[in-house]
């Protein structure tokens, strides 16, 4: 077996495969000595996504080589990933003899076995490197409380806008005759703010790549978003094990 690993949870497995199906046609996947990255770009090159699962994140995980990589359609993966449920394990392992990923859900309570396959897609992964970009603003707080921000500011506008104060983020939306400001501290509902240099530090993003990557709020519990002035932005969703899903996305100018 060249490739296998076990993931404890279907249910976050699904939600983590949902929010990258969202907006990827394809999931290329490197798995390595480490852990398990997915390193992608959309087409329109306006967000790139990261997921990293280290080994910690598995209750088993075999890997007979260094490295290996392969590409799989994310729309298949998805409707495979949509079956699982909360009292499953998920076993992945690579068939590469047949050119398809076997995924397998096992019932924790009753050991009953639901197994799938998808095809591997023929094609080069790249390995994609983090925007080496200086992000002048961190803040982190619960995943659900972004996304109830993303989500007030989506009945206003098709953009919102981030200004981070010494003290405080202010987030506005505004079209015609209507407007919305969120104000973020710590302890409402901010964890923690981080902001150097001259204030206020500004930009604006689409309220559609943000909600894209707001899927990330069902498999994760904080979120760490990161940004500087008028550049993009980096949210870091933290998943069980270690795991991280990272979204970069780019600002509107």
């Amino acid at each position: 077996m060249g490739f296998r690993a076990v993931y404890p949870a279907a249910t976050k497995f699904k939600y983590i495969i949902q929010t990258i199906a969202k907006v990827m046609d394809e999931i290329p996947f490197i798995v390595a000595q480490d852990g398990l990255d997915v390193r992608t770009l959309t087409p329109d090159k306006t967000t790139m996504i990261i997921l990293r699962l280290p080994v910690t994140a598995f209750e088993e995980y075999q890997l007979d080589e260094d490295k290996k990589t392969f590409i799989v359609l994310a729309d298949e993966l998805n409707k495979v990933a949509k079956r699982g449920t909360r009292n499953d394990i998920v076993e992945l392992k690579l068939d590469e003899e047949h050119r398809r990923l076997e995924v397998n859900f096992i019932d924790k309570k009753t050991n009953v076995v639901r197994s799938f396959y998808v095809s591997l897609r023929e094609g080069t992964v790249e390995e994609l490197a983090e925007p080496q970009v200086e992000l002048t603003v961190t803040a982190k707080m619960m995943a659900d409380d972004f996304k109830n921000v993303i989500n007030d500011a989506k009945i206003v506008s098709d953009e919102v806008e981030f200004a981070a104060y010494e003290d405080r983020i202010e987030v506005y939306a505004e079209s015609a005759q209507k407007k919305y400001m969120g104000v973020l501290k710590v302890g409402m509902p901010l964890i923690t703010l981080n902001v150097e240099g001259g204030t206020p530090i500004r930009a604006k993003y689409s309220i559609d790549l943000l909600k894209a990557a707001v899927k990330a709020t069902t498999a994760a519990n904080t979120v760490t978003l990161e940004y500087g002035e008028a550049l993009p932005m980096r949210l870091s969703f933290d998943l069980p094990g270690g795991g991280l899903l990272i979204y970069w996305i780019s600002p509107r100018v």
